[in-house]
């Protein structure tokens, strides 16, 4: 049925990781800090938790489960430059194909308050590439995109990641290679 967007919740009361801490590294203690936080996502009818940084909690970082990705009104891929976000090899894959592209990519710090403004937003990791985000809510309302399919952008890049996985478009990065 296509690729559905899902709804975000801002935490506002937790960090997934600790200011000047090891939010940047895959390590089991990471990941056990974002387990109440999912259920509190949960609970208010989200289905991925957002962090904000973990100082300010004023800008963006990561989702509990993937990457943060935007693309703004003008075509540009923006995420996240922050200290305490995991390293996904699926964004860097796809800042690389959104220059393919001919996007702009944006990897800088992220107000809360320009998620208004984006037009695209997506969560993106190995498991799934990109997950669409249709709305994002906080205790101060809900961003609503209003979307019932991944937009343009994400679609051109998930379909190109994917065809470069499965072998239908050209690997010009050279990622793929024959396993002998």
């Amino acid at each position: 049925d296509g690729i559905k967007p899902v709804t975000a919740y801002i935490m506002e009361e937790y960090d997934r990781a600790a200011p000047s801490g090891t939010g940047h590294v895959k390590v089991a203690g990471n990941y056990a800090a974002g387990l109440k936080p999912k259920d509190i996502a949960h609970k208010k009818g989200a289905e991925v938790d957002l962090f904000l940084d973990p100082k300010h909690h004023q800008y963006v970082d990561e989702f509990g489960t993937s990457n943060f990705i935007a693309v703004t009104k003008e075509g540009h891929y923006v995420t996240p430059d922050s200290k305490s976000v995991l390293p996904s090899i699926t964004n860097l894959s796809l800042m690389k194909i959104a220059e393919d592209l001919g996007m702009k990519v944006e990897k800088r710090k992220i107000h809360r308050d320009e998620l208004p403004d984006f037009a695209e937003v997506g969560a993106c990791g190995t498991a799934v590439v990109i997950t669409p985000i249709g709305k994002i809510m906080s205790e101060g309302g809900t961003i609503d995109y209003k979307i019932s399919e991944i937009g343009p952008w994400l679609k051109k890049l998930y379909d190109r990641m994917t065809g470069i996985q499965r072998g239908d478009c050209e690997d010009k990065h050279k990622w793929l290679f024959e396993v002998k």
